[in-house]
């Protein structure tokens, strides 16, 4: 339709929606309240309000496109942009000024400064286990309670009730790491000038206390037995499977073996290399492979050596194994509750130093801090040592598992002491 066809105002949907454009933008007055229909050459039209500035010139507002914005509630919006030029507001600059401070208030929310403090961690080097259980409880706990609130808004209340969540589900070890990871936030907030308080310094005081501290699930030696034979019937899967084998082969932390690389391994020489970055003390360790593992990564070599990983998951938001799997494995095979995969590291170092392995040797394959000086600066520390050691330790269990006696046991020892 022509618009020199119009004929009556205000203007009815059947002439709205058959308006034709022109080869240039026109504006035709709609006819009620200072309303006009817009059409431009490509055919899209919109609504505008003439209305009055405070400094008594006129201007235009849109009030929408149509026909998304009907000629209903186009009259809506012109009536409540009306109400404001009524009170000497112009609307177009509120809407700029509040379009601005919406701006300002996506930066200063929770979310946003835990946001830039998590990346500002990511850059500084810590190790990857770290970071991605930080990511877990940002994204599971701490994030829906805080994340969309103003960093002003946040009260020590809505602190305190977030570290009760945590602990009303007997989670007390998370809930003093979450709140260490708020404080952080809420610091690394003041520093970047985003707010001036931190609700969260005094959680400690409030704190339940957290139950006397137990040891992992592990095994010792008259128990290692039974445990061999029935590992070696295990119905997991190959990749679980090799998982809960490398932990108890290597004592090293089950995170460290979910997220192994096969870059890292060289099963010629028997060597499994971990960059700093990935250890929880952030610095090189060079793992010995027993001869039983390395035959174990070949043949999980043939299933996952195009991966990355050497127990890749599933799906892209699960790249590696579960933090679960290599559990579920002990599980399936009756030791439900009696081992888990940081048990292994009990396990191993009790039964090494029962049989008077240097000390220096199992604190430097467990990666611990008291490894001493060489521990420190030498990322291949006792590794001759420990690789007859580990390998000592893997024949040591294989002969549990056929009822090796102690006086055989002491033998055992001395032949490859």
């Amino acid at each position: 339709m022509k618009r020199n066809d119009i004929k009556r105002r205000p203007l009815a949907d059947t002439v709205l929606a058959s308006l034709e454009p022109e080869a240039k933008e026109y504006r035709e007055t709609y006819g009620v309240d200072r309303i006009y229909f817009v059409v431009s050459p490509n055919g899209r039209k919109r609504w505008e309000l003439r209305y009055k500035k405070p400094s008594g010139s006129w201007s235009f507002m849109g009030l929408g496109g149509y026909p998304e914005v009907s000629a209903k509630r186009a009259r809506e919006k012109a009536s409540q942009v009306m109400a404001l030029v009524d009170q000497g507001v112009d609307p177009v600059a509120k809407k700029v000024s509040d379009s601005e401070s919406d701006k300002r208030s996506l930066h200063t929310t929770f979310r946003a400064a835990a946001e830039a403090w998590h990346h500002k961690r990511s850059n500084e080097g810590l190790a990857k286990g770290t970071l991605e259980k930080i990511r877990t409880y940002l994204d599971k706990d701490i994030l829906p309670a805080l994340g969309d609130k103003q960093l002003d808004a946040i009260t020590r209340r809505d602190c305190a009730e977030l570290q009760r969540s945590f602990e009303r589900r007997e989670a007390f070890n998370v809930a003093s790491k979450a709140r260490g990871w708020v404080n952080k936030i809420f610091s690394f907030a003041i520093a970047s000038g985003l707010t001036e308080n931190n609700p969260a310094s005094e959680l400690l005081v409030v704190a339940a206390p957290a139950p006397k501290m137990q040891q992992y699930p592990h095994l010792l030696e008259p128990e290692l037995g039974d445990f061999m034979r029935a590992m070696r019937k295990s119905p997991s899967r190959l990749v679980a499977r090799t998982a809960a084998w490398m932990t108890l082969w290597t004592a090293s932390r089950p995170g460290m073996v979910r997220y192994a690389e096969w870059s890292e391994i060289d099963l010629d020489a028997g060597l499994w290399s971990i960059p700093g970055e990935k250890m929880k003390m952030g610095r090189d360790h060079v793992v010995p492979l027993c001869t039983q593992l390395v035959t174990s990564l070949r043949e999980l070599h043939e299933l996952t050596g195009r991966n990355k990983w050497l127990f890749p998951g599933i799906g892209p938001s699960t790249p590696v194994i579960s933090e679960n799997t290599i559990g579920k494995v002990f599980a399936g095979v009756g030791y439900k509750g009696r081992l888990v995969g940081h048990g292994t590291r009990h396990t191993a170092s009790t039964l090494l130093r029962e049989h008077e392995w240097n000390k220096d040797f199992v604190e430097a394959q467990l990666a611990h801090k008291e490894a001493g000086v060489s521990g420190v600066y030498n990322k291949a520390a006792y590794l001759r040592q420990r690789q007859k050691m580990m390998q000592w330790y893997a024949d040591y269990l294989d002969a549990l598992s056929i009822g090796i006696s102690a006086e055989e046991a002491a033998v055992f020892k001395e032949r490859v002491g």
